[in-house]
């Protein structure tokens, strides 16, 4: 800034916005363009929506607003998507503003609630405004991080959920991933909660390089500067409309000319050798002339560590999409002798874990593999994935942000928010296991994988590394690393839990209106316009198409219509008449015997035949009966062959030993047929197809029309004939613009129409009395799960009510877990005695449940999961973390995530059961499973 028109503009900027200054103050480093433009908003009073890269700074917006909560004495939530990302953020705050005015709300944790700044899960934030919370009262800000995770088909309704119910005395400031639809997203927020300023940054604060490793070589993936590296690069999932989406353009073509033409004549000499295994040379002196032996391979995780390492790329993060994939690389690492850090870093490390640990229960350490654990900590490398206990994953964060680990295996979670940035990032693979089968990632996966390279203020480029595979494309990597297009779609949909919440609130119809306002609806009416559009041209021809039709003599479009209807009745006797045919055909065809004489009415053996063998019927071609013709060939016809039926003429003795096979005997029999047939002559009997030559005269209603058509006084137009023409364009049209509008409606409203076939649901349960909500609506709308409907019926038909403890956890698990793959057994173990019977009357529940919905034509539940009923009853029976993992082959760290869940849902059912001995004997389940490693929880989990 240093030119004097740059300095003005900076003292003006300060004049009209001092908080946008003080908080500039703040930081040793200079605000990016992006960043004051979106603070500066929010400080003038409008709401923001900041669309930018991973790592461009974005949540430094989101800082501000709870900046200003606190100048002003207001209150301002934080949001996130997961947990870790909310301890990490309620982390960072405190550092910032001290723990008397932060607080951290996740379910699990609750921490100085009451305070001005509140960290917290996005469900949290809605369950309060359903509940009605008195910890809204004063809220001013609410910051939406990583927003654009309401396109989660699981969890994504509760963002717009959010949106929608917030007050309109809230400010929302929504920090998401660049999106092609950014503006889309905008104009809803601007519908949905009023004035908003879109900020849109495409720049990388980094530049970002990409490779690929063949072998233990790290080769350019790009012939020249690859397009993230370049200065001022925008993202690849950038704005469309700004930079171009070269994946669907001729730009294209032209960038994969750009790809290494070294990679380019690698890929083709793998596939010109390994392109058919049938033919794949096992030695190398078996290879054809001219062949390269292949000198390609997919490089072994700790070579690419040490290559790195050595090429000084480290810290990295490296991509497997599978926890045993990344447990199993540590465990390579650690085989291969591999050690990244330094002696001190060492003793740091081991401080570090000691410290974070030290609550977790001796008798556990062993089960959890802590040992292996801390010493692969101790040498720089870490595994990162769901799997693990959350405490070891806030360990290997804290570690990792320190520059301490050099080195992560991690599942694609570790992509979502949470801050770790590296100098490097490495795909193993381009493709991964979606939960039904192997599918290639997404350019928008790609970009946030890829966006964790290039550590702002450390690094000056950040490096992305695919790995060579078999069959690998480097043109395909080209075009999925350089794609702009990530489109941000909508998930929501309806829920019961919704709809009674809603409806208790404000009463069905304004319920349904809100419902209307989803982003989902907002979508969809976008698409309407082009329809309607369309719509708006089809009807404007069809006016021109009136007047080329209009006739002197009389409505010439009644006219047409009249003989379209002749025409259409034509051909559907006709129809009806060749389905009749055919059918008579392949009766006759069936009465034929042996020895028959046929005149075969179609096809190349057309004429006169001998039935040799009737032949068997099947059930997809009808009878194949076998013929000796009269040019002594043997064939065997199908139905093809008889357009209309058969008769037979006579019969004619076939010799007992005649062989079909032998030309004098075949020569002998056509004879004796030809004598035969030449006194029939060459036409034979009467066909049945005469009888179809009798025209529609047998049809009234037809006649009855042609008269009409004859009487009409268009019928003597002289230009009849050019009208006509003008007419069939006209219906076709017509045609076509009723399908659009049929398009319309269906369009039209499908939210609105999703929550009425909901709310007939739960009218029919009596969970709904017109606009208020039954005694058993009110339990339902405590109870957030996936089968939030089989929860409450069970309450209150009192599956629950006579169960023990340990009973009561096995059972309500069954409502929370969901198996990770489809290989879980299908019949797992379950406690003996009463669950079996709760569990039994549980699934006539669901299959009621699931037969109602579709005759209400919903699809919301799904199957229930008993592979956690036993887990679930060893632990809240008193059993050790040691038995339950051995017994259940769970990892420790699903097991802890799945009795946190069931923990949630206890409570809820508390709540909902009321004053009961229900709700004493799930407040005691909570008491049980809260204990040993549960019962640690730091402000991580």
């Amino acid at each position: 800034m240093s030119t004097p028109s740059e300095k003005y503009a900076v003292f003006r900027s300060d004049q009209e916005h001092p908080a946008v200054k003080e908080f500039r103050g703040l930081y040793d480093f200079e605000l990016d363009e992006f960043q004051l433009r979106a603070c500066a908003a929010l400080e003038d009073g409008h709401q923001v929506l900041v669309a930018a890269p991973t790592g461009s700074g974005k949540t430094l917006v989101g800082e501000f607003a709870v900046h200003l909560a606190l100048e002003r004495g207001q209150k301002c939530f934080y949001t996130t998507p997961i947990k870790a990302l909310s301890n990490q953020k309620y982390g960072d705050l405190v550092s910032r503003y001290g723990a008397d005015k932060v607080g951290l709300l996740t379910g699990d944790n609750s921490v100085n609630s009451e305070a001005p700044i509140v960290v917290m899960t996005t469900e949290v934030l809605r369950n309060m405004l359903y509940a009605g919370s008195q910890t809204l009262l004063g809220l001013s800000y609410v910051v939406m991080d990583e927003v654009h995770y309401l396109a989660d088909r699981s969890r994504g309704a509760v963002w717009e959920e959010v949106l929608i119910h917030l007050p309109d005395s809230v400010s929302v400031v929504s920090l998401s991933a660049t999106v092609s639809n950014a503006e889309e997203f905008g104009d809803w927020l601007e519908t949905v909660r009023g004035n908003t300023v879109v900020v849109l940054e495409e720049k990388r604060p980094v530049p970002l390089f990409q490779h690929v490793m063949v072998g233990k070589r790290l080769h350019d993936l790009f012939a020249g500067e690859a397009p993230t590296a370049r200065v001022g690069a925008p993202s690849r999932s950038g704005n469309p409309a700004k930079s171009g989406n070269p994946a669907k353009s001729g730009a294209k073509a032209d960038l994969r000319d750009l790809v290494n033409p070294q990679l380019v004549r690698i890929a083709r000499d793998d596939n010109r050798i390994f392109r058919d295994d049938s033919r794949k040379p096992r030695r190398r002196r078996d290879l054809p002339k001219g062949r390269p032996a292949k000198t390609h391979f997919t490089p072994y995780r700790s070579d690419v560590v040490e290559e790195l390492d050595a090429g000084a790329l480290l810290p990295a993060i490296y991509f497997i999409f599978s926890r045993k994939g990344c447990e199993d690389a540590v465990v390579q690492c650690l085989r291969s002798g591999l050690r990244l850090t330094k002696p001190s870093e060492r003793d740091e490390i081991k401080r570090v874990v000691a410290e974070r640990t030290a609550d977790l229960p001796d008798e556990d350490l062993g089960v959890l593999g802590y040992h292996d654990f801390a010493e692969a900590l101790s040498r720089g490398i870490a595994a990162h994935h769901a799997g693990m206990l959350a405490a070891f994953k806030e360990v290997v964060e804290e570690l990792f942000a320190r520059g301490l680990i050099k080195v992560v295996f991690a599942t694609e979670t570790l992509a979502l928010g949470i801050n770790m940035p590296a100098r490097t990032v490495v795909l193993e693979k381009l493709s991964k296991w979606n939960g039904e089968a192997h599918v290639d990632i997404t350019p928008g996966e790609y970009t946030q994988l890829t966006g964790r390279a290039g550590r702002r203020g450390i690094d000056v480029e950040g490096h992305a590394v695919v790995l060579w595979q078999p069959g690998f494309d480097p043109r395909e990597v080209a075009g999925l690393a350089s794609t702009r297009t990530y489109p941000l779609r909508s998930s929501f949909s309806p829920s019961y839990n919704m709809a009674v919440n809603l409806v208790r609130q404000v009463g069905r119809t304004r319920a349904r209106d809100m419902l209307e306002l989803s982003f989902a609806q907002f979508q969809s009416d976008q698409a309407v316009v082009g329809l309607a559009r369309q719509v708006q041209r089809n009807t404007e021809a069809l006016e021109g198409y009136k007047e080329s039709i209009d006739c002197h003599l009389g409505d010439f479009l009644e006219y047409a219509a009249l003989r379209r209807r002749i025409g259409d009745r034509e051909a559907s006797g006709s129809k009806r008449r060749k389905l009749d045919r055919r059918i008579e055909a392949q009766e006759s065809i069936e009465k034929l015997r042996t020895g028959d004489i046929i005149r075969i009415p179609a096809g190349r053996s057309a004429g006169w035949a001998l039935v040799l063998d009737p032949g068997m019927r099947s059930e997809r071609e009808g009878p194949r009966p076998t013929v000796l013709t009269l040019d002594r060939q043997v064939r065997k016809l199908s139905m093809v062959d008889f357009p209309a039926p058969v008769e037979s003429i006579g019969v004619l003795r076939i010799p007992k030993k005649f062989n079909p096979r032998n030309p004098q005997q075949r020569r002998e029999l056509a004879q004796v047929l030809r004598n035969r047939t030449d006194l029939l002559g060459e036409d034979g009997p009467p066909s049945s197809r005469t009888r179809d030559a009798v025209s529609h005269a047998d049809d009234p209603e037809l006649q009855e029309m042609r008269a009409q058509l004859r009487a009409h006084p268009c019928h003597g137009c002289s230009d009849r004939e050019d009208h006509a023409r003008w007419a069939e364009r006209y219906f076709r049209l017509d045609r076509e613009n009723r399908d659009v509008q049929r398009k319309i409606e269906q369009r039209t409203n499908t939210i609105a129409r999703q929550f009425d076939r909901v709310c007939q649901v739960l009218d029919a349960l009596h969970y709904l009395d017109g606009d208020k909500t039954t005694e058993a609506g009110d339990r339902l709308s405590r109870i957030y799960t996936e089968l939030d409907l089989v929860a409450a019926e069970c309450l209150r038909v009192g599956v629950f009510d006579d169960l023990t403890v340990p009973e009561l956890a096995a059972c309500l698990a069954a409502l929370v877990y969901e198996s990770r793959s489809k290989d879980e057994p299908t019949s797992p173990r379950l406690p003996r005695g009463d669950v079996r019977v709760a569990l039994e009357r549980m699934g006539t529940i669901w299959r009621d449940l699931s037969a109602l919905e579709r005759d209400m034509r919903v699809d919301f539940l799904r199957s229930m999961d008993l592979n956690f009923c036993w887990p679930a009853f060893r632990w809240a029976s008193g059993a050790s973390l040691a038995e339950v993992l051995y017994e259940s082959d769970l990892a420790a760290g699903d097991f802890v995530r799945w009795v946190k869940q069931l923990i949630d849902l206890t409570e809820q059912i508390a709540d909902a059961a009321g004053p009961t001995p229900l709700r004493t004997t799930a407040r005691t389940v909570v008491t049980e499973l809260r204990r040993g490693v549960i019962a640690y929880a730091t402000v991580v989990d």
